[in-house]
């Protein structure tokens, strides 16, 4: 009888799962890991549907819920509610805010996230969130820099396409800009050469100063430089050449004079239809088509220099991290597993009308010709370590009002920007 009910107990316990080894739950089955907080700014109203389907499709391993943030605000808030141990679980971090917030973030190990795999999976501007001690995040979509053009502008001055190189900005502004007898600007090829009018002015020199040669921030060692000043075996100073080229257009003793600070907003004077080229992101597309519905235009890849060995142009990247606050990494690394998996990046990518940040997912171009444009870019965007937005576009800025004021000339506009970029990195490589 003490045998029988040994067993008796021992049966039922292992049928209830207490003893180990023993469960009568089906082994396939999942175990729920919890739910993930997720904060960002990107639109509630687009993510709605997508947290609604993972949600759905995924409830028995781990849920998620979105909230919406301000740009202006995200980081403010961000740590307050980390301070008082109300944070999210994961934050979408572009690219330009990774340094800012690295100390916050829980690198997801290479054990996980294998280096090779990543590089593999993802375009290279994606390199940026590697670490030393894992991956600070998993990339989703990118918002690359490319090139409106007026088409009704470029017909009227018989032009038949848009330029594929920047010296052909040259002999278009000749053609394209037009000056009344007062010497004003009626119509631009292009708003280079000033920076509070332009829109996407530290995105379009950034691109200019990486196609040029070079990357603006270095890692050596561990020890993070700026390379503004490097010469990069070059007879001059990339970065020279890419403020020198912006800011010629802005210069009205030049032939190519097609701006100054008191023309519009440049993605106004766009969308007025008296602006040729506009830089901007793919995420300005459906703006511009709402700002003037009867606008004649279209969009390309960002021109490169004529003797580039690779295109390139700038990119704005969101990716999705851990911060190290999180209670529950384990659903946080199964929710952006699951997030960045092939099937929902390519349902996030349609729903925000931005290219992914997978190599596959880009190999297969949409039939819209703008998207395939898009979708170009991305494949060719980079980006730089920026240890704060904001102090950096002061820097830019300085250093274009150098320039066009003549207080200094480019070399050493240029070197006093490269100073003040090198006394921000001491932070973080304290």
């Amino acid at each position: 009888m003490g045998i029988f009910g040994f067993f008796l107990v021992a049966g039922v316990l292992a049928f209830a799962g207490i003893l180990p080894g023993f469960s009568s739950k089906n082994d396939s089955e999942e175990t729920f890991l919890g739910k993930v907080v997720i904060w960002g700014t990107l639109p509630k109203l687009s993510m709605a549907d997508l947290v609604g389907e993972f949600n759905q499709l995924n409830k028995t391993i781990v849920t998620i819920s979105y909230v919406e943030k301000s740009k202006g605000t995200f980081d403010q808030e961000l740590i307050e509610a980390l301070a008082e141990g109300k944070g999210p679980d994961v934050i979408f971090l572009p690219q330009d805010l990774i340094l800012r917030h690295r100390n916050k973030l829980f690198p997801i190990p290479y054990t996980t996230i294998p280096e090779r795999s990543f590089k593999d999976t993802y375009i290279e501007e994606g390199e940026l969130y590697l670490g030393p001690l894992g991956v600070y995040g998993v990339p989703l979509i990118v918002d690359p820099l490319v090139m409106f053009w007026n088409r009704d502008i470029f017909s009227s001055a018989l032009v038949s396409s848009p330029p594929v190189y920047w010296d052909e900005f040259f002999s278009l502004a000749k053609t394209i800009t037009k000056i009344d007898a007062a010497q004003n600007i009626k119509q631009s090829l292009v708003s280079f050469g000033e920076y509070d009018n332009v829109a996407n002015a530290k995105g379009i020199l950034s691109m200019l100063i990486m196609q040029a040669g070079n990357p603006i921030i270095v890692e050596e060692k561990g020890v993070l430089r700026s390379s503004l000043t490097d010469v990069f075996n070059q007879n001059t100073p990339p970065t020279d050449e890419a403020f020198r080229f912006y800011t010629e257009f802005s210069n009205p003793t030049k032939t190519s004079y097609s701006w100054n600070r008191s023309l519009p907003y440049s993605r106004d004077m766009f969308a007025m239809g008296n602006l040729a080229l506009y830089l901007g992101h793919a995420s300005e597309y459906e703006t511009l088509k709402k700002k003037n519905p009867h606008l004649n235009f279209d969009v390309t890849l960002v021109p490169q220099a004529r003797d580039a060995g690779r295109k390139l142009t700038f990119g704005n990247m969101q990716s999705l991290a851990i911060l190290k606050s999180s209670k529950n990494n384990s659903a946080s690394i199964a929710a952006i597993q699951i997030l960045s998996g092939k099937e929902t990046a390519s349902s996030i990518s349609s729903t925000l009308g931005l290219p992914p940040a997978r190599r596959d997912l880009l190999a297969k171009k949409p039939p819209e010709s703008h998207l395939s444009t898009f979708f170009n870019s991305a494949v060719i965007s980079k980006g730089w370590l920026d240890p704060s937005p904001s102090e950096t576009n002061e820097i830019f800025d300085g250093i274009v009002r150098d320039i066009t004021s003549e207080r200094r000339n480019i070399g050493v506009a240029v070197g006093n920007g490269n100073a003040l970029m090198t006394q921000l990195l001491k932070t973080f490589n304290k």
